[in-house]
């Protein structure tokens, strides 16, 4: 099976657009191909029980990440500051960037 064509990367900037925390904005900290889902800083945040052992001396309940499907997350974009649509642009030197759709700015530094 081909992975999913995600123009999301490590470090961005995202705003989800579904689900439960709708609107919020999140920095990415991982970002997997072939499930096409994402882990988001502080967005999709669930509640774990755990026993302690020998890694986790004391038990109880912990919260942390879940990743959430790529395509629930608009990229932000720094100049226009709002959730863009993303394309893909050669320069000519031949390198491939991100662009928002809506600006023409590049996402890539």
């Amino acid at each position: 099976m081909m992975a999913n064509k995600c123009l999301i990367k490590k470090d961005d900037k995202v705003k989800v657009i579904a689900g439960k925390d709708k609107g919020k904005i999140g920095k990415v900290l991982k970002v997997n191909r072939k499930k096409s889902r994402i882990l988001v800083e502080k967005i999709n945040v669930v509640k774990r029980h755990s026993k302690p052992s020998s890694q986790n001396k004391q038990g109880g309940i912990i919260e942390k990440e879940m990743p959430i499907q790529w395509s629930n997350v608009m990229v932000m974009c720094n100049k226009c500051v709002t959730p863009a649509r993303v394309k893909m642009q050669r320069l000519e030197d031949g390198e491939k960037i991100r662009v928002c759709v809506k600006c023409g700015e590049a996402l890539d530094k």
